[in-house]
């Protein structure tokens, strides 16, 4: 099976004309014993490669291109099949964009494409290519330091509370986890994240509970939530709470026991922001409406968790207005390398500072991923790079912080 692998990098520093030609001539050898074909694309600053071949093999040519230290920031931008390839002719042609006028380099490059004419015109990898000669794809690429400029601070000690000990016959505890304002070193919110006893998953504490008990204990878990958040002192940062949305609507009265609870532990409703994620069917879609209407109305804020991961985000988006969308992990991860996830990401962004909504990406653990969303205009990030959900108490918080010379 016949597979096409696009990416694009950023150089580390000047290549010449005759390291490049080098560079490529080194490339070519070693990638006919492989049988992998392509182009490389180059503009002084960038590197826009398309490889060819069978899965396996255009998989191990890419793994060792992403290790070379002359380029840096590499981003895989399609992974798709073929039943022809597109630079038959060549076994790894250069294309140096400074060698042709710019009015007749996307000619000159078509010049090498074996396909014909028409399946060129709606062909997916051209129009990348094409986007890339003309500078289209300058508005998606976001241009971020090598990670090794950077490293990991601690800086300063989070003041210690006596340890919170959990009621007795109490079936669930949580654990924190802060959001950070990175560019101000603020923790500007803690998330409850709820446990089973000493520490089990959400997923054992959830499934040890009668079908029918599963709403009406979810919201009397928060109880135990404000309870930690006012041991810790928690008076004026805001406090995160996760429901699973249909809690709002099954459990009676949800909203008036939750102001309840909030005021009898010393809390204000304006602290809180309720969570709840897009994964799970909304059947009485108008109840729940009402139930965010009186959230809302109480003071207390809404944000949608796991954007990105279910069926109805952007429908939930638009119906509900929430104050504040949290970007779901599986975008985030690896989201340096990956174009896909930074075109959706970078439309998540754009979608909602139209609608002057709170954006945190979740999920982040690892610096190049930190670097890529906080060039992209992120501003608020939840993760174990920053730190990991403590038992009952508040974790150390690290920041990122460019190594010095």
């Amino acid at each position: 099976m016949l597979s096409t692998l696009i990416y694009r990098s950023q150089l580390a520093g000047s290549v010449s004309p005759e390291q490049l030609k080098a560079l490529v001539e080194c490339a070519r050898v070693k990638n006919a014993k492989a049988d992998v074909t392509g182009i490389l694309l180059c503009d002084g600053q960038h590197f826009f490669q398309v490889l060819e071949g069978s899965v396996d093999n255009v998989q191990r040519v890419y793994q060792r291109i992403s290790t070379d230290n002359r380029h840096f920031n590499l981003i895989e931008l399609l992974r798709d099949y073929a039943p022809a390839r597109r630079f038959g002719n060549a076994g790894m042609a250069l294309f140096n964009l400074g060698d042709y006028p710019q009015h007749v380099v996307m000619d000159a490059l078509l010049k090498q494409v074996t396909l014909n004419e028409e399946r060129i015109r709606d062909d997916r990898v051209v129009k990348f290519l094409r986007s890339f000669i003309e500078g289209r794809d300058k508005e998606t690429f976001v241009k971020i330091d090598p990670a090794s400029e950077w490293t990991l601070t601690t800086p300063s000690l989070i003041p210690a509370h006596p340890a919170f000990q959990p009621a007795a016959g109490q079936h669930c505890e949580f654990a924190l986890q802060p959001i950070v304002d990175v560019a101000n070193r603020q923790i500007i919110s803690w998330e409850a994240l709820i446990r089973g006893q000493r520490g089990a998953s959400p997923a054992d504490y959830f499934a040890q509970l009668p079908e029918d008990e599963r709403y009406q204990a979810d919201l009397d878990a928060k109880t135990y939530a404000f309870q930690l958040a006012q041991h810790l002192g928690l008076r004026e940062q805001t406090l995160s709470i996760n429901l699973l949305p249909m809690t709002l609507v099954m459990s009676e009265d949800a909203v008036g026991h939750l102001i309840a609870q909030i005021r009898q532990h010393g809390l204000r409703p304006e602290q809180i922001v309720v969570e709840v994620t897009e994964d799970e069917i909304i059947s009485r879609f108008d109840a729940f409406h009402l139930a965010v209407r009186q959230l809302k109305a109480a003071g207390i804020s809404l944000a949608l968790d796991d954007f990105g991961a279910g069926f109805a985000g952007l429908s939930l988006l638009a119906d509900f207005q929430p104050d504040k969308v949290k970007i779901d992990r599986k975008l985030i991860t690896d989201i340096h390398r990956s174009g896909p996830r930074q075109a959706i990401v970078l439309a998540i962004l754009k979608c909602c500072q139209a609608l002057e909504i709170t954006v945190i990406a979740e999920g982040v653990e690892k610096i190049e991923e930190w670097l890529w969303l906080e060039r992209a205009g992120v501003r608020y990030y939840q993760g174990f790079l920053f730190a990991r959900p403590a038992l009952n108490s508040l974790p150390q918080v690290c920041w990122p912080a460019r190594r010095s010379a």
